[in-house]
């Protein structure tokens, strides 16, 4: 079967869509994972890892307040980091993902392995939450 980033590459390619992705919690993997397809030249565009908050907002243009109003880990953030990358790269997509990674770091709020995903075009922007077991 193929790999999930050869069918995103597929798709992207039979569309002549653009791509650029914000990480937060992935270090940048969901990029290494996009670029090893061959030929991902012609629809990935860049991708950043913005894993502090001052990064999130110099890079992507996420706000200070929804950074303080929501946290890092949230649904809004997500969403302006997916909005923020495909505006800076001019793409048809920016795709983002934020979460607790662990192992420390988690709440009863927000507990190890809660992560976001935001995929941005230039008409909306929609989010999905998880939670990824240890």
């Amino acid at each position: 079967g193929e790999k999930m980033e050869e069918i995103i590459g597929l798709k992207l390619t039979l569309g002549r869509y653009t791509l650029a992705v914000a990480e937060s919690c992935t270090g940048g993997l969901i990029a290494q994972r996009l670029t090893e397809v061959p030929g991902s030249s012609k629809y990935f565009i860049e991708g950043a890892v913005t894993y502090s908050n001052d990064a999130k907002t110099r890079t992507l243009g996420v706000e200070p307040v929804l950074l303080l109003e929501h946290g890092a880990v949230s649904a809004p953030v997500a969403q302006a980091m997916a909005e923020g990358i495909r505006k800076r790269a001019r793409t048809d997509y920016g795709l983002a993902v934020t979460g607790i990674a662990g192992p420390g770091g988690g709440s009863e709020e927000k507990p190890v392995g809660l992560v976001y995903i935001a995929l941005s075009d230039d008409v909306h922007t929609e989010h999905r939450q998880l939670q990824i077991p240890g």
